[in-house]
């Protein structure tokens, strides 16, 4: 049977969850490199394995799926007795379904768009609109503040090991780890802590 492969671009945030994730359970894994900028991702063969043309997209052996977050939750699961353990039994997985749609629903969206404005639009030689990084930010902020407080009732949010829902903030976390807005991280406490705690993992430090 053929065995893991993923199809992505190293640059994106959602292709650098899928890869922390299988580096975290320490698999083999085939990496197909789809380039964006030719718009691969929107043509035949790709387009067959995510009709939405986004990356990434991911097999193992016959089994096919797409949308970062259910291919992480796939590894976790299927490989539980492998590396690390991003689960957490019984309620504590109630603690992480909430904080995959905390980190979709309201961190995500802030965050990607500080990236897109600080990061992605200087490389394609557009101007950043600080008026919308003015703005994002204050709703980052508002995040944080939620994540600060529950740091400081567990070590990570939502267990007290690193969990899915610690691992899928890390790509969007690197990004702005290189922008003014990291600010935001230094400014809080447990927030700054977390941080220095998961960016500095192997499986992180290997995407980058």
């Amino acid at each position: 049977m053929a065995g893991i492969k993923v199809f992505g671009h190293p640059a994106s945030t959602a292709t650098r969850r899928v890869l922390i994730a299988l580096h975290e359970k320490n698999l083999d894994f085939e990496f197909v490199h789809i380039e964006l900028k030719d718009g691969e991702h929107k043509k035949e063969p790709f387009i067959h394995r995510n009709p939405f043309g986004k990356v990434p997209a991911f097999e193992d052996g016959d089994f096919k799926l797409f949308e970062s977050r259910a291919i992480t939750q796939y590894i976790a699961h299927n490989f539980s007795d492998k590396g690390t353990d991003l689960l957490s039994p019984g309620k504590g997985m109630a603690f992480i379904a909430m904080g995959i749609e905390i980190e979709k629903n309201e961190f995500d969206p802030v965050g990607s768009k500080l990236v897109w404005e600080q990061v992605l639009k200087p490389l394609y030689g557009m101007t950043t609109d600080k008026a919308v990084v003015e703005e994002e930010e204050a709703k980052l902020a508002k995040v944080l503040d939620v994540y600060e407080h529950r740091l400081g009732e567990s070590k990570y949010l939502a267990a007290n090991h690193f969990t899915l829902v610690d691992l899928h903030i890390i790509p969007v976390i690197q990004y702005l780890l290189g922008t003014p807005t990291k600010k935001l991280f230094n400014e809080r406490t447990h927030v700054s802590a977390w941080v220095a705690d998961i960016t500095s993992r192997p499986s992180a430090q290997k995407v980058l």
